[in-house]
């Protein structure tokens, strides 16, 4: 399981229909917007490991400056949103290959246990469309953003 978190002032992702028309499904304001990839042996044990170093990472400021409070400290959210393209292979060509990447009916499921964790955690959380063509608005904060794995 693979994820770029992203501190942020505001998130918000839209779809856009079949005429062109965006319409937003989902905001947050400060807090996480969280793409997550789910890889084909990923299950519950990579989920909560995860989720819940996500909840409790610090890189939020205090009073002073520094990076010691989480997105539970500040009362933050989470806009999480599916992102399959973290396991895309670019060792051969200039095609990515997603063949490392889980299957739809396994990552779905996995994507929405991670949000429950998440909320477990008391850290609202928000979603993305699994599947979809999204449109994605970050306003990232600072810039920070952190590349975290769990295998």
């Amino acid at each position: 399981m693979r994820a770029v978190v992203q501190r942020v002032s505001r998130g918000e992702v839209s779809l856009i229909d079949p005429g062109g028309d965006q319409r937003v499904i989902s905001g947050i304001g400060q807090g996480l917007v969280i793409l997550l990839g789910i890889g084909p042996e990923d299950g519950e044990e990579q989920a909560q490991y995860l989720a819940k170093k996500i909840a409790n990472l610090r890189i939020f400021a205090d009073a002073e400056g520094k990076t010691n409070l989480s997105v539970q400290d500040i009362g933050g959210e989470a806009l999480l949103v599916s992102q399959f393209t973290l396991y895309a292979d670019t060792r051969k060509g200039n095609r990515p290959s997603f063949v490392n990447a889980a299957a739809p009916e396994h990552a779905e499921p996995l994507v929405g246990r991670f949000a429950e964790l998440l909320r477990e955690h008391r850290v609202p959380t928000k979603l993305g469309q699994f599947g979809a063509y999204m449109q994605v608005q970050i306003e990232n904060d600072g810039p920070m953003t952190i590349w975290m794995e769990r295998e």
